[in-house]
C-alpha cells in the first residue's frame, strides 16, 4: 500500500524491494509503446506525416527521435536492476548481471537504421555512426545476457519459497506458473532472434518473412513484456497471498 512507503521517514522510496521490482517491472511493459508513440508523434510534427510502422528492432530507435527515451528507460532498468538486492546473494549477481549489459547495450549500439531495405526507415533516422561489427557484435551478446539473465531470475529465483510446494498458497502457485511462463516466453524469444543471425539462408525461417514483419522487434518485445510482468507479479502487484 501506498501509505506503508512513508513509515520510514527520512528515507528513499526505492529502498523497498517491492517499489523497486514494480518500476523495473513497468518500464520494460512500456518501453516498446512509449517508443512507437514518441516516433509517431515526432514524425507528425516533422514531417506532416505519422510514421505508423515499427523499426527493425527495440534497438534501433536509438538512431530516431525516440533515442531519448529508449537511453532514459533502459538506463534506468539497468541501474535499478545494479542496485537491487533481492533476498539473496544470487539474486543480487544475476541483477547486476542484467543490469550492466544493459547498460553496455546503450553504450554500443546496434547497426544503423539507414539504408535498411531499401531506406524504408530513412526518413525516421536522425543519426548515423560509423559501420562497426565489433560494436555490433558486442550489442547483440549483451542484449542476449540481458535477457537470460532476467529469464534465469524469473525461473529459478522468484519460484522459489521457504514452504514445501504442499504448504504454498494458491496465489503463490499462481505467480509461479507466471514466472515459469514469463521466462520460457523470454527463452523463446532469444532463440528466435538469435536463429535470425546464424540462418542467414533462411532455411528455417525466410529472411524476407522476418525483415517484412520486423520479427526482432516483436520478439524482442515479447521478452521484454514478459520479463516486465514477471517483475510486477514479484513486487506484489498480482495475485499476493490472502493469508
Amino acid at each position: 500500500k501506498l501509505k506503508d512507503l512513508y513509515k520510514t521517514t527520512g528515507d528513499i522510496m526505492l529502498t523497498n524491494q517491492d517499489t523497486l521490482r514494480k518500476v523495473i517491472g513497468f518500464s520494460g511493459i512500456l518501453l516498446p509503446l512509449l517508443l512507437w508513440i514518441f516516433v509517431l508523434i515526432s514524425t507528425k510534427i516533422v514531417h506532416g506525416e505519422p510514421f505508423w510502422q515499427v523499426l527493425p528492432s527495440i534497438s534501433h530507435y536509438y538512431y530516431s527521435r525516440a533515442a531519448g527515451v529508449l537511453v532514459i528507460v533502459v538506463g534506468l532498468i539497468g541501474v535499478f536492476l545494479l542496485i537491487y538486492k533481492g533476498e539473496e546473494p544470487k539474486d543480487f549477481i544475476a541483477s547486476s548481471l542484467a543490469g550492466l549489459f544493459a547498460l553496455v547495450l546503450l553504450l554500443f549500439p546496434t547497426y544503423n537504421l539507414t539504408g535498411i531495405e531499401s531506406g524504408r526507415f530513412d526518413s525516421v533516422a536522425v543519426t548515423v555512426l560509423h559501420k562497426s561489427p565489433f560494436r555490433e557484435t558486442l550489442h547483440n551478446v549483451s542484449a542476449g545476457i540481458f535477457l537470460a539473465a532476467l529469464a534465469y531470475m524469473s525461473y529459478f529465483i522468484f519460484t522459489k519459497s521457504k514452504f514445501p510446494a504442499k504448504e504454498r498458497t494458491p496465489e503463490k502457485r499462481i505467480r509461479n506458473r507466471i514466472y515459469r511462463v514469463c521466462a520460457l516466453a523470454m527463452v523463446v524469444a532469444i532463440a528466435v532472434i538469435f536463429i535470425s543471425f546464424v540462418d542467414k539462408h533462411g532455411r528455417i525461417i525466410s529472411q524476407e518473412l522476418y525483415d517484412r514483419y520486423s520479427l526482432t522487434f516483436w520478439m524482442e518485445t515479447v521478452a521484454v513484456e514478459a520479463f516486465g510482468i514477471s517483475w510486477t507479479v514479484k513486487g506484489r502487484s498480482f495475485f499476493t497471498d490472502k493469508v
